[in-house]
C-alpha cells in the first residue's frame, strides 16, 4: 500500500435518501470531501461538448480515447487535478467518490485518479446505473492510479463511489480493476472509507468471484461477501477510524427517515461530534455539496455547492442547469499552464497559491469567527440568512410557486456567489 504517513487524508462521507426516506418525492445526494486542510477546492462549470471521434482527452496523468459527445457538468474538484471529489450533470446524475484500500495491491503508476472516473462518467453518462458502467469500463482498459494528492510523497488508494439519479441509488466498490455494485431503489444509505457491499450485490465483475478463490481468500462454498472478502485484515488508522463515521452516518439518517430533505442532510454534513464534518490533524472537510433530484422530470434538479472549507461555516449556494449557466469566476483558481507543478516532472517539487476570490475572503471570514467573537457570529449569522434564502428559492421553485425565466435560473449560483462575497467584503 502506497502512503505517506500516519495521518493520509483518506476520509469523506456520501449519503444519499431516496423515497420514501426522503420528505418530498425526490432523491436526496451530499458529500462532505475531506482533504488536505490547505488544498483549495474549485466549482467548475462545464457545458455539453461535440468532439472529434477518436481524439484523445487529457485527465490528470494520462490520456484518454474522447467520446464523441459530452453533457453538461457542474465539478466540485481540488484545483490541482483534471477530475473531481463530486458533481453532478445536466440530466441529474451526481456521483461522489471515497478512498479505500482492499486486498488488492495499489500501485503507484499513474493511471486515471478515481475523481477523474467521477467526472468521466458524469460527462457520458444520463442514468446512475449508465455511470456505473461508464465507470466500470474504464477501469478495464485504464486501470486506476497515481498521487492522490498535491505531494512529491506519493499517496495513492482505490476507490468506491455513490451514483445518484432521480429515480434510485448505486454504490460501486472497486479494487484494483475488480469492482461489485449495490442497487438502491429506496430507503437512505451512506458510505465512508470502508467497503459496505457484504452480499446483496446487483452486478459484479465477471472474474471477481474466480480471482478471489485464485487468491485464497474464498472458498467457493461459503456465501460470497464482497466487504468481507476484500477487506484488508488489518486497515489502516484512517479506516478503521471511519467505521464510527459510517456508525454515526447511518444513525442520523435512520432518526430522519422520512424527513429527510436538503436542510437535513446540511445538517448531517456539519455534524462535528460524529467527525463527519473532518477538522483533525493535516485535513478537513474542503467543500461540501448537497443535490434534490425530483422524481418529476419536468423540475428541475437544485445542486448545492459550498466551494469553502467547513460546512458549519460556509454557504451552500444553489446552482441549476440553465440557458444561463456559466462559470462563475470567483470560484475558479488561477491556473499555471504548462509551468504547474502538477504537470512539470518530477512532479509537486514546487507549490503554487491556487486560492480562488471566495476561498480567500472565506479564510478571512473563519479568522474573525475564531479572533473576534462578536463579529464572527454575525458573520455567520449572515452566511445562514444567504443559504436560507437559496433554500427557500428550491422550495418554491419544486413547489411551482415561482417560474422565473430559464436565464434567471441558470444565473442563481454566480448571483449567490456574488452575494456571499460581499458579506466577506
Amino acid at each position: 500500500m502506497a502512503s505517506s504517513g500516519p495521518d493520509p487524508p483518506c476520509s469523506c462521507d456520501c449519503f444519499v435518501s431516496v423515497p420514501p426516506a426522503s420528505a418530498i418525492p425526490a432523491v436526496i445526494f451530499a458529500k462532505n470531501s475531506d482533504r488536505p486542510r490547505d488544498e483549495v477546492q474549485e466549482v467548475v462549470f462545464i457545458p455539453a461538448g461535440t468532439h472529434i471521434p477518436g481524439s484523445q482527452l487529457q485527465c490528470t496523468y494520462i490520456e484518454v480515447e474522447q467520446v464523441s459527445k459530452t453533457h453538461a457538468v457542474i465539478l466540485s474538484r481540488p484545483s490541482w487535478l483534471w477530475g473531481a471529489e463530486m458533481g453532478a450533470n445536466e440530466h441529474g446524475v451526481c456521483i461522489g467518490n471515497e478512498a479505500v484500500w482492499t486486498k488488492e495491491p495499489v500501485g503507484e503508476g499513474e493511471a486515471l485518479l478515481g475523481m477523474d472516473l467521477l467526472r468521466l462518467a458524469l460527462e457520458r453518462s444520463s442514468s446512475a446505473q449508465e455511470a456505473v458502467h461508464v465507470i466500470t469500463g474504464l477501469l478495464e482498459r485504464y486501470g486506476q492510479g497515481g498521487r492522490c494528492r498535491e505531494d512529491p510523497t506519493p499517496f495513492c488508494y482505490h476507490n468506491t463511489f455513490l451514483l445518484a439519479d432521480r429515480t434510485e441509488a448505486w454504490v460501486l466498490e472497486t479494487a484494483g480493476r475488480l469492482w461489485a455494485a449495490q442497487r438502491i431503489q429506496e430507503g437512505a444509505r451512506n458510505i465512508s472509507n470502508q467497503l459496505s457491499i457484504g452480499t446483496d450485490i446487483s452486478a459484479e465483475h465477471p472474474e471477481l468471484r474466480t480471482h478471489a478463490r485464485a487468491q485464497g481468500w474464498w472458498g467457493g462454498q461459503s456465501t460470497f461477501d464482497f466487504a468481507q472478502v476484500f477487506s484488508l485484515t488489518q486497515q489502516p488508522v484512517r479506516m478503521e477510524a471511519a467505521k464510527a463515521r459510517v456508525r454515526a452516518g447511518q444513525e442520523l439518517l435512520q432518526q430522519q427517515q422520512g424527513d429527510i430533505t436538503a436542510e437535513v442532510m446540511m445538517g448531517i454534513l456539519r455534524n462535528k461530534e460524529s467527525g463527519i464534518c473532518m477538522d483533525s490533524g493535516g485535513f478537513r472537510t474542503t467543500a461540501s455539496m448537497v443535490s434534490i433530484l425530483p422524481r418529476d422530470p419536468t423540475q428541475p434538479c437544485v445542486h448545492f455547492l459550498t466551494a469553502t472549507p467547513d460546512p458549519s461555516r460556509s454557504v451552500f449556494k444553489p446552482f441549476i442547469f440553465g440557458v444561463g449557466a456559466a462559470q462563475a469566476p470567483q470560484v475558479l483558481s488561477p491556473t499555471f499552464g504548462a509551468q504547474d507543478p502538477a504537470r512539470t516532472l518530477p512532479r509537486f517539487h514546487t507549490q503554487v497559491d491556487r486560492r480562488h476570490t471566495l476561498y480567500r475572503g472565506h479564510q478571512v471570514a473563519l479568522g474573525l469567527m475564531e479572533s473576534e467573537q462578536g463579529r464572527g457570529q454575525q458573520l455567520q449569522q449572515k452566511q445562514r440568512d444567504l443559504e436560507q434564502e437559496g433554500l427557500e428559492a428550491a422550495r418554491r421553485l419544486l413547489a411551482g410557486e415561482w417560474t422565473p425565466p430559464p436565464q434567471e435560473l441558470g444565473g442563481l449560483f454566480q448571483a449567490f456567489v456574488e452575494r456571499e462575497s460581499q458579506v466577506y467584503a
